[in-house]
């Protein structure tokens, strides 16, 4: 006698998955509008051309605010916000050595950076596919 056995559900749903994706780029855009809005405001703001370190890690900041409180509010550990938050700073790490000699300059980071970032997130949330297509929070 033989039994056959059928692959158990998984729980994935793949619109919830680009749900959140599209949840978390939307929010961490709006931090970066509102949080960018008051350090303008509080005339701390930075530009691109003038110190383009300074405006990326403060953008990632504020990106990153954004980003980890909406994953808080949709039951998120800390462990995938916190992950998340990196990738907001991730990409350009490795670009400014080319922006100090000279090979870049702010303009051509942040279009790297940006280019950069939705893919790492999506690779993120592949990585950690049942916190994201599941049902887990």
């Amino acid at each position: 006698m033989t039994t056959t056995t059928t692959p158990a559900r998984t729980g994935r749903n793949w619109g919830r998955f680009a749900l959140h994706y599209v949840e978390m780029i939307i929010a961490m855009f709006a931090g970066m509008l509102l949080i960018g809005m008051l350090r303008s405001a509080a005339d701390l703001g930075v530009t691109y051309t003038e110190q383009p370190e300074l405006w990326y890690l403060a953008m990632a900041l504020d990106m990153s605010i954004g980003m980890a409180a909406w994953m808080r509010v949709r039951g998120h550990g800390w462990a995938p916000t916190l992950e998340m938050c990196a990738i907001m700073f991730a990409p350009a790490v490795p670009l400014f050595p080319l922006l100090w000699a000279g090979a870049i300059d702010g303009g051509v980071l942040m279009i790297v950076v940006h280019a950069g970032m939705f893919p790492l997130m999506l690779v993120a949330m592949l990585r950690r596919l049942d916190e994201y297509a599941g049902c887990r929070h």
